[in-house]
């Protein structure tokens, strides 16, 4: 049962920009811990970003920092993620995650995972 849709990947040239949205599916989650997570062919999952339910902290990885911004807007449950300058190397299947207990870098910690929405960055 899927409990998180993501949209808005797409095909975009180098240095452009693109922004995720992953949407409840079902049920709310606007007290959870929520993050996006990425998985390129070949692979691990890999985290990307996350946020605390209130969206006063946020985290990134070093490889997206200062291009990416994670956002929420508990009003409406959503929660975006803007890419800018992307790479190449930020081609991949963005995963949106869910948890009622903590912010976390690792896939093990979250509870409730979207289906992904692919990101291809051309060169």
């Amino acid at each position: 049962q899927v409990q998180l849709v993501e949209s808005g990947g797409g095909l975009v040239e180098s240095g452009g920009s693109l922004r995720l949205s992953c949407t409840p599916s079902g049920r709310t989650f606007m007290n959870y811990e929520r993050a996006w997570f990425r998985q390129a062919p070949g692979k691990e999952r890999e985290f990307v970003a996350a946020i605390s339910w209130s969206g006063d902290n946020t985290y990134y990885a070093s490889s997206v920092k200062g291009r990416f911004t994670i956002s929420r807007d508990n009003a409406k449950n959503l929660v975006y993620l803007q890419m800018n300058s992307l790479k190449p190397e930020d081609t991949a299947v963005y995963f949106c995650a869910a948890d009622p207990l903590r912010v976390s870098l690792f896939t093990s910690d979250y509870k409730f995972w979207g289906q992904g929405t692919q990101v291809t960055v051309s060169s």
